[in-house]
């Protein structure tokens, strides 16, 4: 988490978005994955499920804050899950890439290239963030 932390404070100043606010998605995007755990596409749950699963869980664990926080977080999440502002789609664009660098990681651990390649695969077409 810290480094995926650093990168979104790094790359954000780089394309001169709100670091801060990057840090903070980074952050919260994945909180209610302590409650549903780490959902992937081998679980066969559609999308709207998996929504409605994590937004619960989101509810759940922000209710237990005060009001203020508690919207600031939940907005957070929402901002994340909809991918409604730039550094939204820059820390989604983080995200897919910390998952291919541990995929990466893991097979040259192994010593097994391309075993993992379906996570590399997966990533094609979904970067978010606008390039130029």
């Amino acid at each position: 988490m810290n480094n995926f932390c650093i990168a979104a404070m790094q790359v954000s100043i780089n394309v001169c978005i709100c670091p801060s606010r990057c840090i903070k998605i980074a952050l919260v995007h994945d909180l209610a994955e302590c409650i549903v755990g780490d959902i992937a596409p081998a679980d066969n749950i559609s999308k709207e499920e998996k929504h409605r699963r994590e937004e619960e869980a989101m509810k759940h664990l922000t209710g237990l804050l005060p009001e203020d926080v508690k919207k600031e977080i939940f907005d957070l999440w929402e901002e994340y899950e909809y991918q409604t502002s730039l550094e939204a789609r820059l820390v989604k664009d983080l995200d897919l890439f910390e998952m291919i660098l541990q995929a990466y990681e893991y097979e040259v651990q192994e010593k097994s290239p391309r075993r993992l390649q379906e996570f590399f695969d997966s990533t094609k077409g979904m970067y978010l963030f606008p390039q130029g």
